[in-house]
């Protein structure tokens, strides 16, 4: 017998990487994925031949529902930090399909956006941290009751307050995650990724307020890692081959992990995406300008979001391994470049041809 596993996102950036590190690690588990439509299907299909397609999207709860209670390990990735209605659908499907004596398992995928909630409310922006970072080892219980203000808040409380014997359930929550996906579908991260796109656009790298704040990052191939562990420990639980007192530590109320492995100031990596861009020829200098955005995306650029996770390292032997933020710079600037159709060489060619 293998886990049915049943993940959603299976062509968007963590989704995407997620199974592909799952397929290499496990090609003999009996896989499940979401899709949008025959065109999202097709990509997954190329690259996964045998594995079943879904249908449907975050709305079709009747779907999810139906899914989440055939499969042994849900693994949610979908705009799952923000959709109130699929993680609900999850909750019935997980409950309608399981036992105490055979208990489902959700891994899901929040978002560490939700430890900005202290400068939302004093509409801080740009500053340094003004308090402790989290961790999710001897605080995780602070981390299980932030307040309910915070992003991604409502959707962690649905998660949380179906964790029992039957429905296991573990929140992963990544901060900044960089790195090329190796996913059927999108490849990119937003973040950074943003911050290089606007900075190639408008030949100025942005900053807000005075670029002090701090998050913490994750090279996504070792977020995928940390999936692929927790989804081994789901099948030594339901094969009754994990200590019980280990599985105490992975599900349910201690069940929350960040995953970090780095952490940024903005201000630095808006100067890191000047130096790069101009670099290459894409801006004629490198220089970094104070900026009021009201995009989220920009906006979590001067919000701080900081927090230590020792649980996954502790626990399930989590070793993240991948390049450094600062090192992908270079190829996150290239990549953006392309995507929005520069020519080579940008401002260096131009000038070296006289144009």
């Amino acid at each position: 017998m293998v886990p049915k596993i049943f993940l959603t996102g299976a062509t968007g950036y963590i989704g995407g990487d997620a199974l592909h590190a799952l397929y290499i690690a496990h090609p003999e588990y009996d896989y499940s994925v979401l899709v949008r439509n025959s065109d999202k299907g097709a990509l997954v299909a190329a690259d996964y031949p045998k594995i079943r397609l879904v249908y449907g999207d975050l709305d079709s709860a009747d779907v999810l529902e139906e899914e989440a209670s055939k499969a042994d390990i849900v693994l949610h990735t979908a705009d799952s930090s923000d959709h109130k209605d699929a993680a609900r659908a999850i909750v019935k499907g997980i409950a309608k399909g399981h036992t105490a004596e055979k208990p489902g398992y959700w891994i899901h995928v929040s978002g560490t956006g939700i430890l900005c909630w202290k400068d939302q409310q004093s509409k801080t922006l740009g500053e340094g941290p003004s308090s402790t970072p989290y961790d999710d080892l001897e605080g995780v219980t602070e981390l299980t009751n932030l307040p309910d203000v915070a992003w991604h808040r409502d959707v962690d409380k649905i998660v949380l307050s179906a964790g029992s014997n039957a429905t296991k359930t573990a929140i992963v929550c990544p901060p900044t995650i960089y790195g090329l996906g190796r996913g059927p579908g999108n490849q990119t991260s937003k973040q950074v990724y943003w911050l290089a796109k606007v900075t190639l656009e408008n030949g100025y790298a942005p900053r807000v307020g005075k670029g002090l704040t701090e998050w913490d990052n994750v090279h996504v191939h070792d977020l995928s890692q940390l999936f692929v562990l927790l989804t081994e420990a789901a099948e030594k639980s339901i094969y009754g081959a994990l200590d019980p007192a280990l599985d105490k530590e992975l599900w349910g109320e201690r069940g929350y992990f960040l995953t970090d492995s780095g952490h940024h100031v903005w201000g630095e990596v808006s100067q890191w995406v000047a130096d790069a861009a101009f670099a290459q020829g894409w801006i004629k200098s490198k220089v970094v300008k104070q900026v009021d955005i009201k995009d989220p995306q920009g906006l979590t650029w001067g919000l701080n979001s900081k927090g230590h996770g020792e649980r996954a390292r502790k626990f399930l032997g989590w070793e993240p391994k991948g390049k450094s933020l600062r090192d992908e710079i270079e190829s996150i600037v290239q990549g953006e470049a392309r995507a929005l159709g520069l020519g080579e060489g940008g401002y260096a060619a131009k000038a070296k041809g006289g144009k």
